[in-house]
C-alpha cells in the first residue's frame, strides 16, 4: 500500500440492532483473481458471527467453483452470461425472485457495478455497504474496510479455510509423480502481458539455485493452456525435479493442490492471488502492475515492484523502452535470496 494513502469513505448504511442479521449477501463478480482476494476477510466475518447466521456469495459461473469447494457460505449462487453485460442482466432478471425469497437484512457489496448496486436497490436490506473501486489502497484492505463498513465488527485477514474435499489436492500430486515428503515450489510465469514477465531462463536458474540450498525440492508449474509452452521449457530444463500440471486441474483442484506447496513464486496472475488468500508462503514479481492495488498481503508474503522507476507502475502491456527493464533488473540471485529469507522467517516464527 501507499504511504500515507488516504483511508476511503465507504458508502455505507450499517446495521444497528443488537443481534445480527440473519442473513447477510455479500457480491463479487468478477474476477478470479478479485473473487480470492474477498475469500479471507469473508472468513473472518464467518468466524466473528454465530452459527446461525446465513452467509450467501453472489459470483458469476466463471468463477463460482472455489467459493463452492470451501466450507464458508451458506450458498453460492452463480450468475451465467459469460462477459455479456447483457446476458448477464438477463441473468440477474431471472435469478430475483430466488433472491427475494432469501429477505437478506444485509448486503455487502464488493464489486460495485451496475448489476451490483441494482440488485442492491432491488433487494432492500436493512443494511448495506458498497466497495470503494478506486482509492489508491489495496483491494484487499478495500474489501476490509467494506465489510467493516456494513457496522458487524472489526475485519481482518484469515486464510485457515476448510475444504469439503481436504484430500483431493494431494490424491492429484501423488498421481502425477510427488512422493507426498518433498518441499513444493510453484514456478508461475503467467503474467498476462510481456510488461510482466520474468525471463524463463530466469527461473531455470532460480530453480537450480533453490535445488543447491533445498536438493529434495520438486518443482511444479500449474495453469492453462496459456503457459503450456513455458511449462514444457521447464520440464525440458528441469526434467523429473519438475511436476507438470498444466491443462489437469480444475480451478477447486489447483485451489486443492496449492494447500501442500511450501513456496509460491509468482509474476502477476489469478493463480498467485488464489495463493496469497489461502496462507502460502507467496513472492510475487510485478512488472507493469499497479502493486499498491494488486500487491499479496500478509507477513507470509514478499513482493518486488515497479514503483521506484520513473515509469513504474505504467500499466501498459507493451514496454515503451522495449527492455521491460522492471523486470530484467532481477537476477535469479536477487529472487533466490529473497524467497530464502521468506521461508527462513515463517518457518523461524513457527
Amino acid at each position: 500500500m501507499r504511504e500515507n494513502a488516504p483511508i476511503p469513505d465507504i458508502p455505507a448504511k450499517p446495521w444497528t440492532k443488537a443481534t445480527p442479521p440473519k442473513r447477510i449477501l455479500a457480491i463479487r463478480l468478477q474476477a478470479m483473481g478479485d473473487v480470492m482476494g474477498t475469500l479471507p476477510f469473508l472468513q473472518d466475518l464467518r468466524n466473528t458471527l454465530p452459527p446461525d447466521v446465513q452467509i450467501d456469495f453472489l459470483t458469476r459461473q466463471e468463477t463460482e467453483s472455489i467459493p463452492k469447494s470451501i466450507f464458508l457460505f451458506n450458498k453460492v449462487i452463480s450468475i451465467g452470461g459469460g462477459r455479456s453485460f447483457k446476458k448477464q442482466v438477463l441473468y440477474t432478471l431471472w435469478l430475483l425472485p430466488r433472491l427475494l425469497l432469501r429477505r437478506y437484512e444485509t448486503i455487502i457489496d464488493l464489486q460495485n457495478n451496475h448489476i451490483s448496486r441494482r440488485l442492491t436497490k432491488v433487494l432492500m436490506p436493512k443494511a448495506w455497504s458498497l466497495f470503494d473501486r478506486y482509492s489508491p489502497i489495496h483491494g484487499g484492505e478495500r474489501y476490509r474496510l467494506t465489510i467493516e463498513a456494513v457496522g458487524l465488527g472489526a475485519n481482518k485477514l484469515d486464510s485457515r479455510f476448510h475444504l469439503k474435499e481436504p484430500g483431493m489436492g494431494t490424491a492429484i500430486l501423488r498421481n502425477n509423480g510427488w512422493n507426498g515428503e518433498d518441499d513444493l515450489v510453484l514456478l508461475n510465469p503467467a503474467g498476462a502481458f510481456e510488461t510482466r514477465h520474468w525471463d524463463m531462463d530466469n527461473y531455470v536458474a532460480f530453480a537450480r539455485l533453490w535445488l543447491g540450498e533445498f536438493p529434495g525440492t520438486r518443482f511444479l508449474v500449474l495453469g492453462t493452456a496459456f503457459i503450456a509452452g513455458k511449462a514444457a521449457f521447464l520440464q525440458e530444463q528441469l526434467g523429473d525435479r519438475l511436476i507438470s500440471l498444466v491443462e489437469k486441474t480444475t480451478p477447486e483442484e489447483a485451489f486443492a493442490v496449492l494447500q501442500s506447496v511450501t513456496l509460491v513464486l509468482s509474476e502477476d496472475s489469478g493463480l498467485m492471488h488464489m495463493a496469497w488468500t489461502s496462507g502460502v508462503p507467496t513472492v510475487a514479481l510485478f512488472g507493469s502492475t499497479r502493486s499498491d492495488w494488486a500487491r499479496p498481503l500478509g507477513a507470509h508474503t514478499f513482493f518486488l515492484d515497479s514503483s521506484d522507476l520513473p515509469c513504474g507502475n505504467c500499466m501498459q502491456s507493451v514496454c515503451k523502452f522495449g527492455d521491460v527493464r522492471c523486470m530484467t533488473r532481477y537476477t535469479p540471485e536477487d529472487i533466490f535470496h529473497h524467497c530464502l529469507s521468506l521461508i527462513q522467517k515463517i518457518r523461524g516464527n513457527g
